[in-house]
Parts: structure tokens; sequence; C-alpha cells
């Protein structure tokens, strides 16, 4: 047998699905403006400042004075008993009845849209999202070779009618959806809007997956129940949460509630995937929510909030071209922009850029045909002063 020249002999190919996936456009935005000088609009990044840090501190101090053992240790791959009641208690508190054992615990909640994709998914099978659509969500269905269409909607999101239709035709497997202050829109879904999804999944077949990582941060109007708790909803649709936007995102803590084969299909993939979330972190947690009030913490990080809101709300105006048009959030993080035609925010940015200030281009997140004048602006991360000196760069910027 001859022996090739090791040196010469090329390795495998890396998986055709690592290479046609690109990466998040978000992340190599905020790896280009990581200067200190420039006024990031572009990630969705909750303000640092706001952080219980002593709160934070003080749970794992006792976590791991009282229970090193336990907190060092490996842990189930559904979570920690004790954060598992924690959350099935502020979900069941908020309308929708749950116990512990309907709750995966996992690394963010973007690892359970990687679990449901692989519940789930087949290569070929088709995925419907809204259209715009939040990014990682697109990265994690394509990366299961799935086929992802957007469904028509309009300014308050999807619409039932053109959902009903599009099922009928092309037989999707889920619909994924964030019905509340959505990324990229900050839109939320009206409640009546709600109930017609949750009857076209129940009479036609389809898994809906309600991603709600904002729902708390709410600054006005009344609270929207989630689809999940819609008649006909409760054994089609997975919830998922976070804790990235409400305690902190580095404890990379999420959740999901779904049905119970669903569920343990999710925790045999999650044991592929890491076996189980950092137990210290669950235990963390857990205690935090047992000793302060995550309530009263959200409750004052969203007032900041959404006296930044006003702030890009009262200066907005001023720094797009005439004929532009935007949303006005109730919560969240985020503010969607719309120049008219012929602007393009990607070919834009780079000018941007170099006034100091950074926006994500609208393109990335659609399913179909982008719309190319469309950007992303994240209030949250700036003062209000900031964001007033961000938007004069950015007006200077977009007139290039």
């Amino acid at each position: 047998m001859t022996v090739t020249d090791p040196a010469t002999a090329p390795v495998p190919p890396l998986a055709a699905r690592a290479t046609a996936i690109g990466g998040s456009p978000v992340r190599d935005i905020l790896a280009v403006t990581a200067r200190p000088e420039v006024i990031n609009f572009a990630g969705g990044l909750p303000a640092p400042e706001l952080f219980d840090a002593d709160g934070i501190a003080a749970a794992y101090r006792d976590v791991l004075a009282e229970e090193p053992e336990r907190a060092l240790q490996y842990s189930t791959t559904e979570g920690e008993p004790a954060l598992r009641a924690a959350l099935a208690e502020r979900t069941s508190a908020r309308g929708l009845p749950t116990g512990p054992d309907d709750v995966l615990v996992t690394t963010g909640s973007q690892q359970a849209l990687s679990l449901l994709a692989t519940a789930l998914l087949e290569p070929g099978d088709t995925v419907l999202v809204e259209s715009p659509c939040y990014l990682a969500a697109l990265q994690a269905f394509a990366f299961a070779g799935a086929r992802v269409l957007a469904v028509p909607g309009d300014d308050d999101g999807i619409d039932p009618e053109a959902l009903d239709e599009l099922v009928a035709r092309e037989r999707p497997k889920l619909l994924y959806t964030v019905p509340t202050f959505q990324n990229p829109t900050g839109r939320t879904l009206p409640g009546e809007r709600r109930a017609a999804i949750a009857r076209v999944a129940a009479a036609r077949g389809l898994w809906i997956v309600e991603d709600d990582p904002y729902g708390e941060l709410r600054f006005e109007g009344e609270r929207v129940p989630w689809i999940a708790s819609r008649d006909g909803a409760g054994d089609r649709t997975v919830l998922l949460g976070s804790f990235s936007k409400v305690m902190a995102p580095g404890l990379r803590l999420g959740w999901l509630r779904a049905p119970a084969a669903l569920r343990r299909a999710c925790a045999v993939a999650k044991q592929a995937a890491d076996l189980h979330t950092p137990t210290v972190n669950q235990l963390a947690a857990a205690r935090y929510l047992a000793d302060r009030d995550l309530d009263a913490h959200v409750t004052r990080v969203a007032a900041v909030y959404r006296e930044r809101r006003d702030a890009m709300l009262a200066g907005i105006g001023a720094a797009l071209p005439a004929g532009s048009t935007w949303t006005r959030p109730e919560g969240g993080m985020f503010l969607w922009a719309r120049l008219p035609e012929p602007y393009d925010t990607t070919a834009l940015l780079r000018g941007v850029v170099e006034q100091g200030v950074a926006y994500v281009p609208g393109a990335p997140f659609y399913a179909g045909t982008p719309e190319t004048s469309t950007l992303r602006l994240c209030f949250v991360t700036q003062t209000p002063d900031e964001i007033a000196e961000g938007l004069r760069r950015l007006g200077t910027g977009l007139r290039g």
C-alpha cells in the first residue's frame, strides 16, 4: 500500500452547511465598531450599568458557600429542580399554567432554537417565519437544512389569512415568531391575531415556536397574552424564555416550555450538545429569584429603557431622510426604520461608521427578498445624551 505524503494530502472538506451559512452580520458589525468612540446602535446589548451585579454576586457566593459540591458538579439535562420550579411559577403567574416538568433549561434561548431544529426538522422541511425575522433563528433553521419562507404581514406583524393560505399550500413543520417587541422591528402582534394564528395551527396541523425574550420589558400599554395560552395552541406551541435581557446575558440561561414528547426529544438533543447547562449558573439564578425581587428590578430597567426609547424617538426624525418611517415600540430594545428608495442601508453603513455611529442594515433579517432601505437601531445601551449625539452623527453619515 502506498501512503500519500501527509504534507500534500488535503483534509476532508467542511460540511456543506458550514460553508453555505454565513456568520451573523450583527457580530461582524460589532467587531468593526468596537472602538470606544463609536456610538453603537447595532448591538442587541442590554445596558450593563443596570445589571444587578451585587445581587447576582451574592447569589453565587451563597450557593458556593452552602453547596459547593452540588454547584460544581454535573447536573441533570432537564435542569436544576429549584430553577425549573421557579420558572414554572413565573410562567403560571403570567397566565399559562406550568409545572416544573414542563420546562427544559437551556444554555440561552438560542440553544433552544437549535434543539428544536434538531428535534423537529428534516433537511428540506419547510419553516415559516415573520418578515423581517430574528436573524439568528434564520441561521438555526438554515443549518438544519430547512426551507425557510416568510409569511406576508403588515406593520402589526403576521397576517393570519396569509398564514392560513401558506400553510395549506406549503405544509410547513413550524411557524417561528417573536410576537412581543419583535427583533428587529419592535412591533407587537395584536391579541386577535394571536388567537387567529392559534386557530390556524390547530386546524392545519402546525407547530408554533413562540420566542419571548423581551416581553417583560414593557414601557406602556397592556400586556398581550402569549399565543401558547390561546385555545387550541396548548398541544402545539413551544414557548421560549431567557434571562439575558432581564437579568444578564453572560449567565447564558434560557428555557423552553413544550409538550412532553417534544420536550423529551429536545432533552436528548441537549444531551448530545452539552449534557446540561452549567449547574452553578442555574443554582445562582434560582437563589437570586428566591432572595431578590426580579420583577422590581425589571420595572426599574424598563423605566430607564423608556427614557432612552423616548430620546431616540425625539431625534430620529431629524436624523433620517425626508419620507422615512419608523416604529414606536411599547417596550423591548429595538426601533425599525425604513428610508425612502433608493437608499441602501448596507451600502451606506461604511460612511456612517466613519462618522462614529453604527446600525444594523435590515437586509439580513429577511428570509425572502430583502427591503434594502431598512435598518435596526438598538436604543437601550446608550444614555439619552449619547443617543442624541449618535442620531446627529447618523444624520451626517446618511447625508454623506
